[in-house]
C-alpha cells in the first residue's frame, strides 16, 4: 500500500510548488531552520538522493555541505517541480519499497523505511511551504494515517539526529495532520507573516 500512498503526495505538493513566487523566498517557514529559499534549496539539494533511493541507487548529495550550495538559481521553481515529480514517480512504484536501498550514503537501509522518510519529507515540507506562503494544502486521509504511523516510529530518532525539533504537544482531539506536525516539532497553529 505504501506506493499508493506516495502517489497521493504528488498533486497537492505540485500545486504548492506551482504557487511559489520569487517574492516569497525570504519568508519565514514553520521549519525554523529555513526560510522559503532555504527550504527550496534543501529540497533541491537532497532531491536527487531521495529519487536515487527509489531506484536502488546511492546518489550522494553535492560534495559541499547544504549550507554552502545555492541551488535556487534561474528556473528554481520549475526545477523543484520537476525534481518533486521524479521523486514521487519513482517511489510510486511498488518495487521501490522492496528490499534495501541507500539514502545517499554507503549504508544499506530497508527500502520501506527510506520510503516512509521520503513521504514525511515531502508532505511535511510541503505543509511548511504552503503555510509560509499563505496556501492551504490538503492531504488524503489514508496518506496522513500512513504518515502518522511512520513518523511515530521514527520521531525520537529524528530528534536525536536533528531532523525534527522538540515535540510540540497537541490536543488529544487534534487531527491526524496536526499530530504528525507536532511529532515533527511544528506548531500546527503557525501562521505566515505575509
Amino acid at each position: 500500500m505504501s506506493a499508493e500512498h506516495m502517489a497521493l503526495v504528488g498533486a497537492p505538493l505540485a500545486e504548492v510548488v506551482r504557487n511559489l513566487r520569487v517574492e516569497s523566498l525570504g519568508l519565514a517557514t514553520p521549519c525554523s531552520e529555513y526560510d522559503v529559499r532555504g527550504l527550496v534549496n534543501h529540497l533541491l539539494f537532497w532531491g536527487p538522493s531521495l529519487e536515487g533511493a527509489g531506484r536502488k541507487e546511492s546518489v550522494p548529495p553535492p560534495a559541499a555541505g547544504e549550507g554552502e550550495v545555492d541551488l535556487v538559481g534561474e528556473g528554481w521553481a520549475s526545477a523543484l517541480g520537476e525534481q518533486v515529480g521524479r521523486t514521487v514517480a519513482v517511489w510510486s512504484r511498488g518495487s521501490a519499497w522492496e528490499g534495501v536501498t541507500w539514502m545517499g550514503g554507503p549504508d544499506e537501509m530497508p527500502a520501506a523505511v527510506v520510503g516512509g522518510m521520503v513521504v514525511a519529507e515531502l508532505v511535511v515540507h510541503g505543509w511548511d511551504l504552503a503555510r509560509a506562503t499563505g496556501q492551504v494544502v490538503e492531504w488524503d486521509a489514508g496518506l496522513v494515517g500512513f504518515l502518522y504511523e511512520q513518523v511515530s516510529m521514527t520521531a525520537q530518532q529524528g530528534r536525536e539526529m536533528g531532523v525534527y525539533g522538540a515535540e510540540v504537544v497537541v490536543s488529544s482531539s487534534a487531527s491526524t495532520v496536526d499530530r504528525v506536525l507536532g511529532l515533527t516539532g511544528r506548531d500546527p497553529g503557525w501562521t505566515a507573516r505575509l
